[in-house]
């Protein structure tokens, strides 16, 4: 990807930056440089693309805000807005194939349009100080801007008229759908529907299994010394379950809530271990009781809390609607896996001290 920098400007007029002298009282002279990308997309950006999905240097995935000029636009050429993560920039520049266009990267901290409109990153202010930075009123002659349609709720396209007089324009929901949009800037039904597929769905599953993997390894570790390799089975069965099979059949489980699906699931999950511990041969009827309580509490909970953490990958959620479940859910969550701790322990304990 090409970023070249170009620029009439006499300089950043930005203090600490001048190299000579230069008047700011000209919004030409003082606007940004403006950069030069394509739509092509090279092994490099796959290879980043990649690393992105596997949380490797999770801030390292960004390109700097900015106005990008792709192909050859004229003043009469659209403008796009789009997040400074590489997956979105990328996106949108690889669906403009062929197409002359402006692109206005908005400073969102590394972060994808949809995630960024709902912690503001992605917002009518960010927006507002681009379109000023740019000079984008210097650089076309019409005054719209068209805005992922994700990234609508950070969007006020009120308020940004009324600081910019840039009027906002909400695009379709896929990149892909921009070269036929262009032809009548018409959404069709299609277009504004959100869909989160399998395919979308298990895209994400490597992020959300990375960020457990670590303290999973070593709750088995523990568990395998202390409690033998079923009882580590049953950790690891109870992370994968939250992590990349609650997003495979998130659609098929039934009930609303994130929590009380992952709840079911992990239910599910559980069943075959509270069979093992509560049948073990050879040990006293507390043991097995305790030991299928234990997996009967601890299992469900760990999935619903990381299938309460996957509201953050889709769109099926809200902002409102993620904190009702945080305080209706995980106190439960809590109370469940504090039980089933104490079962565990005195299991431990008993084993210690030779009643098991």
């Amino acid at each position: 990807m090409d970023t070249n920098k170009q620029s009439g400007s006499c300089c950043s007029c930005s203090p600490g930056l001048q190299e000579q002298s230069c008047d700011c009282h000209s919004t030409e002279s003082c606007r940004e440089e403006i950069r030069t990308t394509d739509s092509t997309i090279t092994f490099a950006n796959r290879l980043d693309h990649f690393l992105a999905r596997w949380s490797w240097k999770r801030e390292a995935h960004r390109v700097e805000p900015g106005l990008y000029r792709l192909g050859n636009p004229t003043p009469e050429s659209p403008v796009f807005a789009s997040a400074n993560y590489t997956l979105s920039f990328d996106a949108l520049r690889s669906a403009l194939a062929g197409i002359d266009a402006w692109i206005l990267v908005l400073d969102t901290k590394g972060i994808n349009v949809w995630c960024a409109a709902g912690k503001g990153t992605f917002g009518s202010a960010e927006l507002v100080k681009r379109i000023k930075a740019a000079g984008l009123d210097t650089v076309v002659t019409h005054r719209k801007i068209i805005v992922p349609q994700l990234g609508a709720p950070g969007i006020s396209w009120p308020e940004v008229l009324r600081k910019s007089g840039f009027m906002v324009e909400y695009g379709p929901v896929r990149a892909r759908d921009l070269p036929e949009y262009l032809k009548t800037h018409t959404a069709t039904p299609a277009m504004r529907r959100v869909e989160f597929p399998l395919t979308d769905r298990l895209v994400l599953t490597p992020v959300e299994f990375v960020h457990a993997a670590l303290p999973t390894a070593i709750a088995a570790a523990v568990l395998w010394f202390l409690a033998g390799p079923v009882a580590a089975l049953a950790i690891i069965a109870a992370v994968l379950a939250g992590t990349i099979l609650f997003p495979a059949l998130l659609p098929f489980i039934p009930t609303h809530d994130f929590s009380s699906k992952g709840m079911i699931l992990g239910l599910i999950v559980a069943t075959p271990f509270v069979y093992v511990f509560g049948t073990t041969a050879g040990v006293p009827v507390w043991a097995a009781v305790f030991g299928a309580a234990a997996a009967l509490l601890i299992i469900p909970a760990i999935t619903a809390y990381l299938a309460l953490n996957f509201t953050g990958s889709t769109t099926f959620t809200s902002r409102t609607g993620v904190k009702k479940e945080i305080f209706r859910y995980v106190p439960l969550m809590a109370v469940m896996l504090v039980a089933g701790s104490l079962f565990a322990l005195a299991l431990g304990i008993g084993k210690m001290v030779g009643a098991i």
